[in-house]
C-alpha cells in the first residue's frame, strides 16, 4: 500500500528541540572552510592532453573505420544516452523516418556505456527511471537497476524504434552550419562526414566529460591510474558484480568519495590487499534497500503505469500535494528539503521567514540522523567521527547504500580525510601524499567526477555557426538565450535538451522525456504547417529571460554556506535562470503553451495545410 504524501505542508518544528541549531550552523561554516579552496573549479584539470588517454573508449573497436558520409537526414540527433535515445523515440511516435545519431562511444547508452564500474547502480527507482519501458514491453528486475541492466534497455530502445540502422558511432561532432540557402545544418564530424539535416537536436549531457584533480606531482606517478569512467577490469579483473580478484596482492588509493564511490568501496575494500579511501567532504550515505522486483507487483501493471508512476513521483518530490506515494523511498520522504536544489511553487503560501525556518529544522532533523547511522554502523569512533557530513542535505547529492559504510571496519581498509590539507597534497612516483604522510599504493583510481556543463553546445566545445554564419558562442557572449531552454533566435531548427532555462528533477531522464515530447510536438507541427523553419521571435526569447529573472529563485545564500562541491561551483556559487514554479507547473506551461497558439511565434513561413 503506498504512503499519503503530505509533503506540501513544511514540517512543524517540535517544541523542544534535542539539538542546538546554532551549534549546528556554527559546526557546518567551520567545516565548510576546512575544505573551501580558493582556486575553485580550477583545482581540478581536464583529460586532454598528455591525460588524454583517461578519456579514450576501452568498449569500442580500435579498429573501425568507415567511409565519410555525404547525404541528408530529417533529424540529425547528437548524442546516443536516454536524451538522444527519448527524442528519436517521440520523432518516430509522430511519424518522422530519416533519423540519425550519432555517438562519440561505440554504442548506445551515454553515462550508461561509459560506466561500467563495479556496483554501479541507479539511485532513483527503476521503474520511473528507465525510460519507455510499457513501449518496450520491459519491468526491470531490480528496484533500483544496475548500470548493466540500464544499458541493455538503452540498446533495447535503440532496436525497437529502429534507431541502429542510420546511426554513427565512434564518431564526434566537430561543427554545426546553418546554410541559410538550403535551410539545413551542414554537419561535420572527425570522419569526415557532411550530413545535411533539417533539424538538428544536441542531447550530449552535462556530466560527460571526466575531470581529474590537479594534484602536484600527478604526472610523475609511475604505478597504474584510471578513472571510474574508464574501468580497467584487465587490471582489477572481475566485472561490474565484483570480483576483482587481480587486486588481490595490490595496494589501491580511491580518490573522491562522491556518488560513484559510494559504490565502488565496497567491492575495492573486499578484494585488495589494502584499500585507502581518500576523503576531502564525507558523502550523506543513507539506506539504499534495494530488492529484486516482485513479480506478483508486476502482474499488476495496467496500460499507463509507468507515466502515472513518474508523475507521481516528479509531484512528491517537488511538494505537490497527492494522495498517494507511489515510490515511497529516501527521495520521497525528503521532499521537504528539495527545493534548495529544485526550486517550486508548491510552498509558496507558507511566509517565506518561516518557511526557511522550518526547512532548516528539518534539515538539521535529516542530517542528524545520517550522521548516527555513521555511528551506530562504523565501529572506530575516529573512523566514524570523519565520516559524518557536517552540510546541509541538499549541498551534496544524496547517497544511498547498505555496504558502503560498513566496509570501513574491515582490518584492509583505511580512511585518509584530506580536508585540512583541502585535498591530496602531492603525488609521488610512488605514494600518494597526504599531511606529510606518504601512503605507497600500487594503483591510483580517481572517482573525481566529472566537469559540469562543460559538454554540448553549452561549452562551446562544439562550434555552432547559425544566420549570417553568428557563432552560437557570439550570440550567448552575456550567456544563454533561449525560449524555455530549447532553441534560440538566429539558429532555426536547432534544439537542445538539458536543464537550461528551464526546471529539473532528480528523476532527469522524466525531463528528458518532456522535453523530447516538447521538441516532437515543434516539428510535427512545423512538418504539418511546412514552415519554412522553427525559430524564435527574438521578442519571444526576450519574455522568457524576462519572466525567468522575475521570478529567478535565490538559492545564491543557501549554496554560499555549503560545503564545496559541483552543486555550488566549488563553494562559489553562480545565480542560474531556472522556472522558480519547478517541473510540474513547467511542464504545465509548455502545454498550455503549445495548445495556446505558442507555436505561431516560432513557425517561420508556415503555410496552412
Amino acid at each position: 500500500m503506498s504512503a499519503p504524501n503530505t509533503s506540501s505542508t513544511p514540517p512543524r518544528p517540535p517544541q523542544d528541540l534535542e539539538f542546538d541549531p546554532e551549534a549546528l550552523r556554527a559546526r557546518y561554516r567551520a567545516e565548510r572552510e576546512r575544505r573551501i579552496r580558493p582556486d575553485g573549479r580550477a583545482q581540478y584539470r581536464g583529460v586532454g592532453g598528455e591525460f588524454g588517454y583517461y578519456a579514450e573508449d576501452p568498449y569500442a573497436d580500435p579498429e573501425y573505420t568507415r567511409e565519410p558520409l555525404h547525404d541528408r537526414v530529417e533529424v540529425a540527433i547528437v548524442g546516443g544516452g536516454f536524451g538522444g535515445l527519448l527524442a528519436a523515440a517521440r520523432l518516430r511516435q509522430a511519424g518522422v523516418e530519416s533519423i540519425r545519431v550519432i555517438d562519440k562511444g561505440g554504442d548506445f547508452g551515454g553515462t550508461w556505456y561509459w560506466n561500467r564500474y563495479p556496483g554501479i547502480h541507479c539511485d532513483i527507482e527503476s521503474y520511473i527511471y528507465m525510460p519507455l519501458l510499457e513501449e518496450v514491453g520491459y519491468v526491470p528486475k531490480w528496484r533500483y537497476a544496475p548500470g548493466e541492466e540500464i544499458r541493455q534497455h538503452a540498446q533495447a530502445v535503440a532496436r525497437h524504434f529502429g534507431l541502429y540502422e542510420d546511426a554513427c558511432f565512434q564518431t564526434q561532432v566537430t561543427e554545426l552550419r546553418w546554410d541559410e540557402d538550403r535551410l539545413e545544418w551542414a554537419v561535420a564530424t572527425d570522419r569526415g562526414d557532411r550530413i545535411r539535416a533539417r533539424y538538428v537536436i544536441t542531447a550530449t549531457g552535462t556530466l560527460s566529460q571526466a575531470k581529474l584533480p590537479g594534484i602536484p606531482g600527478i604526472e610523475t606517478y609511475r604505478g597504474h591510474t584510471f578513472h571510474t569512467s574508464r574501468w580497467d577490469y584487465d587490471y582489477t579483473g572481475g566485472d561490474a558484480d565484483g570480483g576483482l580478484r587481480k587486486l588481490a596482492d595490490k595496494r589501491v588509493a580511491l580518490i573522491g568519495t562522491g556518488a560513484t564511490a559510494i559504490q565502488v568501496v565496497p567491492h575495492l575494500g573486499e578484494d585488495a590487499r589494502h584499500l585507502y579511501v581518500f576523503q576531502r567532504t564525507p558523502s550523506s550515505v543513507d539506506v539504499r534497500d534495494n530488492r529484486p522486483t516482485d513479480p506478483d507487483w508486476a502482474e499488476t501493471l495496467g496500460p499507463g503505469w509507468q507515466r502515472h508512476r513518474m508523475e507521481n513521483f516528479l509531484k512528491v518530490v517537488t511538494g505537490v500535494r497527492t494522495d498517494e506515494d507511489l515510490v515511497n523511498d529516501s527521495w520521497t520522504s525528503s521532499a521537504r528539503l528539495q527545493e534548495k536544489l529544485i526550486p517550486t511553487n508548491a510552498y509558496a503560501d507558507v511566509p517565506a521567514e518561516d518557511r526557511e525556518r522550518l526547512y532548516e529544522i528539518a534539515d538539521f532533523q535529516k542530517m542528524n540522523e545520517i550522521r548516527a547511522r555513521v555511528e551506530a554502523v562504523v565501529e572506530d569512533p575516529e573512523t566514524a567521527e570523519k565520516l559524518k557530513p557536517w552540510y546541509r542535505y541538499m549541498c551534496k547529492r544524496p547517497t544511498f547504500s547498505d555496504h558502503y559504510l560498513q566496509t570501513f571496519n574491515r582490518p584492509n581498509v583505511t580512511l585518509v580525510d584530506t580536508a585540512d590539507t583541502h585535498g591530496v597534497e602531492r603525488m609521488t612516483e610512488t605514494a600518494v601524499v597526504v599531511g606529510g604522510t606518504a601512503y605507497e599504493v600500487d594503483c591510483v583510481i580517481f572517482a573525481t567526477g566529472f566537469e559540469v556543463g562543460v559538454s554540448g553546445i553549452l561549452s562551446g566545445r562544439l562550434p555552432v555557426y547559425g544566420k549570417g554564419g553568428v557563432p552560437l558562442s557570439e550570440a550567448w557572449a552575456d550567456g544563454p538565450r533561449t525560449l524555455h531552454g530549447f532553441c534560440t533566435h538566429g539558429f532555426p531548427n536547432l534544439f537542445q535538451l538539458g536543464p537550461l532555462q528551464n526546471a529539473s528533477s532528480v528523476n532527469f531522464v522524466h525531463i528528458l522525456d518532456e522535453q523530447a515530447h516538447h521538441v516532437a510536438e515543434m516539428v510535427t507541427e512545423a512538418r504539418k504547417r511546412r514552415a519554412r523553419y522553427v525559430e524564435p521571435t527574438s521578442a519571444a526569447q526576450d519574455a522568457w529571460l524576462a519572466a525567468l529573472r522575475e521570478n529567478a529563485p535565490d538559492l545564491h545564500a543557501f549554496q554560499a554556506e555549503c560545503t564545496p562541491g559541483y552543486y555550488n561551483n566549488e563553494g562559489m556559487p553562480q545565480k542560474r535562470n531556472a522556472y522558480a514554479d519547478g517541473p510540474v507547473a513547467f511542464h504545465d506551461l509548455l502545454r498550455h503553451w503549445r495548445a495556446g497558439g505558442g507555436m505561431d511565434d516560432v513557425l517561420a513561413g508556415a503555410e496552412e495545410a
